[in-house]
């Protein structure tokens, strides 16, 4: 039976690829229902298999890690056109397996939507789940982050495999005491950087201890409710770090981890943890430390996170921001540069972005400094200006532009640092836009 469902896995994907399609996960959802919904258990991977999974981070680090890997001689497998379920992994496997289902590589190295991890690898057997961090991230989808957490900490009770956790956030460090027999479990952190708080400015989700309940007591944040915390009632937070970024420095931009310095292209905190964690599954394998720097040195990010645009001479900056943390963080970047700036909000409404947009209110825009204008775009144009307005500032500088390229000939319009904030689904169409305007006028895509 197994065979027929391969052969015919593989036949669909043949067809598509003749249709000029990619077979990213229509293979995998009619396995899906073949298989009682267990797609994934068709295959038979012989080699680790290493997962990334969290809110924000997924695609990087699990391109990072795989990087790690090619540049060591590796022969390794990752779903890089992330298609992060269960029937797109199925759907990807399906492309390198034999007609027994088997797997051959190295690694298998797989970016995981979060509410996939305890679905795939009740199937696959897992040797190390990297774990960057939790946010509110769409509702109507994934639900409450809490039920989220609890179904990967189920997973977490009875996985002994290796555990790489970002300390600093108490939504993804709680996961290293699901299992007591687990001795495999890491965690990275970092050192405050220049703009980190005493107190919280942003939404939060982590402020009360998950095993005793008592309020979390944080040295310092670096935003939202990452930073360093403790119960100091229980000692939650009270463990050794496996690898700590120090020394950090945005505006060169630097870090130090483990003794090593790295001087990563992308300038952003939430990068540095990112690296971070790619640090530490370079450790955990024993990656030459030539290669570990070779890949966060040189790794950069286009496809709409932190990609710069120059539209004719003015720079601007197009980042992708799917929750109030995306978001929050690219104010701080903005907040970050001297001078004036103006601002693109371009927000959708479409079933992939979650149909609930409620999470702008949680977006802080009080700590606008130095914005002079915001240009407003996408199916939600006018529940964003709304937004802003209702945040105090001055809706004589907000001005609405549902279609896209109007709102970014506006934005153009003016002298200045621009930068462009899109969800999911808007974050394409608005580099499209931005690419037509280059055309038109003049600029380039860096």
């Amino acid at each position: 039976m197994k065979r027929i469902l391969i052969l015919l896995g593989k036949i669909i994907v043949k067809l598509l690829h003749l249709m000029k399609r990619n077979a990213g996960n229509l293979p995998g959802i009619v396995l899906w229902h073949l298989t009682g919904h267990k797609c994934c258990s068709i295959f038979k991977v012989d080699c680790p298999i290493i997962a990334v999974t969290g809110t924000n981070g997924k695609t990087s680090v699990t391109n990072c890690i795989a990087q790690l890997f090619e540049k060591s001689g590796k022969k390794i497998i990752i779903n890089r056109e992330g298609n992060n379920l269960d029937t797109g992994i199925c759907s990807m496997l399906l492309k390198y397996c034999d007609m027994s289902g088997k797997v051959k590589a190295d690694y298998l190295i797989l970016e995981t939507d979060e509410s996939h991890v305890p679905v795939v690898y009740s199937q696959l057997k897992l040797d190390t789940l990297v774990v960057l961090n939790f946010f509110r991230d769409q509702l109507d989808r994934n639900g409450e982050m809490e039920t989220l957490i609890q179904k990967i900490n189920g997973f977490c009770k009875t996985f002994e495999g290796n555990l790489i956790l970002n300390g600093d956030d108490p939504n993804t460090a709680r996961l290293g005491r699901a299992n007591p027999k687990n001795t495999n479990v890491k965690y990275f952190r970092a050192e405050p950087y220049a703009f980190a708080t005493h107190k919280i400015f942003e939404a939060s989700e982590g402020r009360f201890c998950p095993f005793c309940g008592e309020p979390l007591e944080y040295e310092f944040y670096q935003y939202s409710h990452i930073g360093k915390f403790i119960c100091k009632k229980c000692g939650f937070g009270n463990y050794e770090p496996y690898i700590t970024a120090s020394g950090i420095d945005l505006d060169k931009p630097v870090f130090t981890a483990d003794g090593h310095t790295y001087s990563p292209k992308l300038n952003s905190i939430y990068n540095v943890y990112n690296m971070t964690a790619v640090a530490a599954a370079a450790k955990l394998y024993g990656i030459k430390q030539s290669v570990t720097e070779g890949v966060i040195n040189n790794y950069t990010v286009k496809n709409g996170r932190m990609e710069n645009f120059m539209l004719g001479d003015r720079k601007t900056t197009l980042n992708l921001a799917k929750n109030p943390v995306g978001a929050n963080m690219t104010l701080r970047v903005m907040n970050e540069m001297k001078g004036e700036k103006e601002l693109l909000f371009v927000l959708n409404d479409n079933i992939a972005d979650g149909l609930d947009v409620s999470w702008i209110w949680d977006i802080n825009f009080s700590i606008f400094e130095r914005v002079t204008r915001v240009v407003t775009s996408g199916t939600r144009a006018y529940d964003i200006a709304v937004r802003i307005k209702c945040s105090g500032y001055d809706q004589s500088k907000i001005v609405v532009r549902p279609d896209l390229d109007k709102a970014v000939e506006e934005l153009a319009s003016t002298e200045g640092r621009k930068f462009v904030i899109a969800n999911y689904t808007a974050v394409q169409p608005t580099r499209a836009a931005l690419k037509r305007y280059i055309a038109k006028h003049g600029g380039k895509q860096e």
